[in-house]
C-alpha cells in the first residue's frame, strides 16, 4: 500500500476547454495520465490529487470527470484548487463515491499519516498582493490550521508527539513566493510537524523553479502538477 499524489488534472470531458492546445505534457495527457495511473496504481493505495481538477463550472459538469476519476485504482483525496469553480458543498461532495474523498477542515488518514490541507493562496510577498488576497490568505490559514489540529487531536504529528502517525500537508498553490521565503503556510505546517508537504498550481518549465521543493526545515516540499510529472502519478510514500 502506497500514496501517491498528482495535481492539476484539468479535466475537461464536458467543459470546452481542451488541454492539447497548450502543448508539451498536455497533448493527450487524460489518456497519458489514465495509462500511467493503472500501471502504477493498486486498489489499496491513496492518491491525492491537490486542486484544479476539472474545468466544469458547474457541479452537474463536473459528474463526468469525477466518475472518470473514480473508476481509476486507489482512493483519491481531493483538495480545492482555484479552477475547482464545481465544488460546493464537501458533505454533497462525500457522499457521491465510495472511493473518493473531498477534504476541507478535517484530515484523512491513509499508510499511518494524517493528510491535511487546504486549497492556500498567493503569499503576502508576491508583487501582485492585494487586500483582497490577504483576506483569502488568512481564510486558508484558518482552514489548514483546522485540517491540522483535527489531526493533531487524533494523535498525528509533532504536537502529540507523533503517537498515531505522521502527517502529509496538501495544498493547491505553492506554500511560499517564488523567493521561497516563510510564509504562514510555512509556519503552520513546521508547527505540527509535517514531513511532507505537496502542491500543485504552476506550469511550464519557467515556473516550476518558483515553487519551493526539497527539504526545508525538515519538512520536504513537492510539487505534483499533472505536466511537471509527465501525466505519471509520484509516489510520495
Amino acid at each position: 500500500m502506497a500514496i501517491f499524489a498528482i495535481a492539476d488534472l484539468h479535466l475537461s470531458f464536458e467543459a470546452e476547454k481542451p488541454m492539447d492546445i497548450y502543448g508539451g505534457q498536455w497533448i493527450n495527457h487524460t489518456e497519458r495520465v489514465s495509462e500511467n495511473w493503472k500501471a502504477l496504481i493498486k486498489p489499496e493505495d491513496t492518491v491525492i490529487i491537490p486542486g484544479d481538477t476539472s474545468w466544469a463550472l458547474r457541479f452537474e459538469e463536473a459528474m463526468t470527470d469525477l466518475r472518470w476519476i473514480s473508476e481509476l485504482p486507489g482512493r483519491k483525496v481531493f483538495i480545492k484548487g482555484n479552477h475547482d469553480l464545481w465544488w460546493n458543498s464537501v458533505s454533497k461532495l462525500n457522499a457521491l463515491f465510495d472511493n473518493m474523498f473531498f477534504l476541507q477542515n478535517t484530515y484523512y488518514e491513509a499508510e499511518g499519516y494524517a493528510i491535511c490541507g487546504s486549497r492556500g493562496w498567493i503569499s503576502p510577498e508576491d508583487d501582485e498582493f492585494t487586500a483582497h488576497d490577504e483576506k483569502i490568505y488568512k481564510r486558508e490559514l484558518g482552514r489548514l490550521r483546522m485540517s491540522l489540529e483535527a489531526a493533531a487531536k487524533a494523535g498525528y504529528g509533532k504536537k502529540n508527539n507523533g503517537s498515531k502517525g505522521k502527517i502529509i500537508g496538501v495544498l493547491h498553490f505553492p506554500p511560499a513566493n517564488d523567493k521561497k521565503r516563510r510564509s504562514g503556510f510555512t509556519e503552520i505546517f513546521e508547527e505540527y510537524g509535517a514531513e511532507k508537504v505537496v502542491y500543485g498550481h504552476l506550469h511550464g518549465k519557467d515556473a516550476y523553479g518558483n515553487g519551493l521543493r526539497g527539504i526545508k526545515n525538515h519538512i520536504e516540499y513537492i510539487l505534483t502538477s499533472t505536466d511537471y510529472l509527465k501525466c505519471k502519478p509520484y509516489k510520495i510514500v
